[in-house]
């Protein structure tokens, strides 16, 4: 298994976030609009089978849970045919078990919505702010510096940018690329055209 970062090759900040309608866990399809109720939306493209993924699914949990503003959107792009620990089956026992609690999770079929972010590892977190309605990317980073599935993070990054963003602070900080596998493009491109 090879680790990849994520890249600078996504959309950028201040940039508004590319919109989807997608089917989920719960049984309803969900649009980025159906979260302009909250001040920020983070984005994730993600999977099961992944073990980057898996060390985040706690420290995801606990952000959804944490902030009322903040809604935690887990997104599955991975071809689920060549990779079947990624069907939205086994999404749907993730959540029913307890693994996954974010607001939403979320399955990419058409592998559309992980293109039009520039998402290219699992995970991949985009954090939106919501601009009157319109979200924008506010930053594009890891959510800690665990850098590798079997480390203690240090520092929760996405948690501080979470916190600033919330509280009305313009966001600053640099890019840190997450990592993580790669997505599995139907293709069976690391990245895709």
């Amino acid at each position: 298994m090879t680790a990849l970062d994520s890249e600078r090759e996504a959309i950028e900040r201040a940039e508004a976030a590319p919109l989807f309608e997608l089917p989920g866990t719960d049984g309803e399809t969900h649009a980025l609009a159906d979260f302009d109720d909250h001040e920020a939306v983070l984005v994730v493209f993600t999977c099961n089978h992944c073990p980057y993924a898996k060390a985040k699914f706690g420290p995801l949990n606990e952000l959804a849970a944490e902030y009322d503003d903040l809604a935690v959107v887990g997104i599955n792009s991975n071809d689920s045919k060549e990779y079947p620990d990624d069907s939205f089956e086994k999404m749907v026992e993730l959540v029913e078990d307890g693994t996954i609690q974010y607001d939403a999770y979320l399955r990419d079929e058409s592998q559309e919505v992980a293109r039009e972010y520039g998402a290219v590892c699992t995970p991949d977190p985009f954090l939106l702010s919501n601009d009157d309605g319109e979200f924008r990317l506010a930053y594009h980073g890891r959510i800690d510096d665990a850098m590798s599935p079997d480390e203690k993070p240090e520092s929760f990054e996405m948690r501080n940018v979470v916190e600033d963003l919330l509280a009305g602070e313009e966001i600053t900080r640099g890019f840190r690329p997450s990592r993580g596998c790669n997505i599995k493009w139907k293709d069976g491109s690391v990245r895709p055209e």
